[in-house]
């Protein structure tokens, strides 16, 4: 007990709730968490309070700057030697790199090579992951050849991803979007690519799975581009933000920006008709056809898409299967732990739909048989 009181002594002696911070980060704390931006701003107080370390673990590595990933190294004050014994870098160089939006210094500079980046090339010593435990087996092999020797764990092939996604006969499916109102892409400001017709293809699909009873937060909603990401949300607030039948997704957002995170549902809109853009960066398809979990539906302009030589590993996959959404008739979505999904084992009638026209026609009688019962 006297022990217990002896440590509660300083705060008696500290009043403040700085000086308190301070003791317990320099005397008490096991583990500080931290980004590296906060490290860079905080480094001076955190030197003048004698702050030091044994270890550093940073995650995602891959997508910092190689300037970055040694702030966390130098946190500590020099006059008395360093007490960093071990420094340990968690990353995917096969995903995207830290954003630097100077192409110049990019492209010439290799100033968007971390040092994870480094090592690897450097052919420092490194272990690397041989299996995956986030998404179904078929989802994998749309991104499996980008690592070597990747398999699955055996999570992966029991309880729900063994199970179909009802109201769909494919987990995952590349879906061919033609222009709509007689306009594909389009670019408002400089950079700012939109498309209406995926957007509305992606918001009536999601209609869709929300009237089987598929749960908002199980979906994200994810854009090649900002300008698409901001047309999704504004059709999400018109289309369903108001409607309790629908709601809002868990996530809309941009693939760079959702990189590192998954969900169970993903439908991802590619934007581009007239150029692939900088879609053609195979890391960038890598990050975005491994964020599902269970479902991945993939809109795009597949005669662009196919013409690209440099995605040919994953579009000669997708394209095995047909470009029309096709959906299982007659199936509902359980919330019951995906243990039974109601009518999911039972031959459905397929119904491959011929474009964003018919799709928005089928929601609708969909949504009318749902508001009649």
């Amino acid at each position: 007990m006297f022990s217990e009181i002896r440590e509660y002594r300083a705060f008696e002696l500290l009043r403040s709730n700085k000086q308190r911070t301070d003791y317990l980060l320099t005397k008490q704390a096991r583990v500080v968490a931290m980004t590296c931006t906060h490290a860079a701003l905080a480094r001076r107080d955190l030197v003048r309070v004698g702050f030091k370390y044994d270890n550093v673990l940073i995650e995602e590595a891959a997508q910092i700057l190689e300037i970055e990933a040694f702030v966390p190294m130098l946190l500590h004050p020099f006059e008395d030697g360093s007490r960093l014994k071990r420094v340990i870098l968690i990353g995917d160089h096969c995903q995207l790199p830290p954003v630097i939006k100077n192409k110049t210094l990019a492209s010439y500079s290799r100033l968007d090579q971390s040092l994870f980046a480094r090592f690897l090339r450097l052919g420092s010593p490194a272990v690397h992951l041989d299996s995956q435990g986030r998404c179904r087996p078929s989802i994998a092999q749309l991104f499996s050849w980008k690592y070597s020797n990747l398999g699955n764990l055996d999570v992966v092939r029991a309880g729900p991803y063994t199970s179909t996604n009802p109201g769909f006969v494919f987990d995952y499916q590349f879906v061919d979007v033609g222009d709509f109102q007689g306009r594909g892409e389009h670019c408002p400001t400089p950079h700012y690519f939109q498309n209406l017709g995926e957007a509305e293809y992606v918001v009536a699909t999601y209609m869709y799975m929300r009237l089987l009873g598929y749960p908002a937060d199980r979906i994200t909603v994810l854009a090649a581009y900002n300008g698409q990401k901001s047309l999704l949300s504004d059709i999400f607030k018109t289309r369903c933000g108001d409607d309790p039948l629908y709601g809002l997704p868990k996530i809309v957002e941009t693939v760079d920006k959702y990189q590192g995170s998954q969900n169970d549902y993903v439908l991802l809109s590619l934007v581009r008709t007239k150029h692939v853009g900088h879609l053609r960066d195979v890391r960038r398809l890598v990050v975005a056809t491994s964020r599902a979990r269970l479902g991945l539906y993939i809109f795009g302009r597949k005669v662009l898409f196919r013409s690209c030589q440099d995605l040919d590993p994953i579009t000669n996959t997708l394209f095995q299967r047909t470009t029309k959404l096709t959906l299982a008739c007659g199936q509902t979505y359980c919330h019951a732990d995906y243990k039974h999904h109601k009518h999911a084992d039972r031959v459905a009638k397929q119904v491959h739909i011929d474009g964003l026209i018919e799709m928005g026609h089928f929601v609708c009688q969909l949504a009318n048989r749902a508001n009649y019962l």
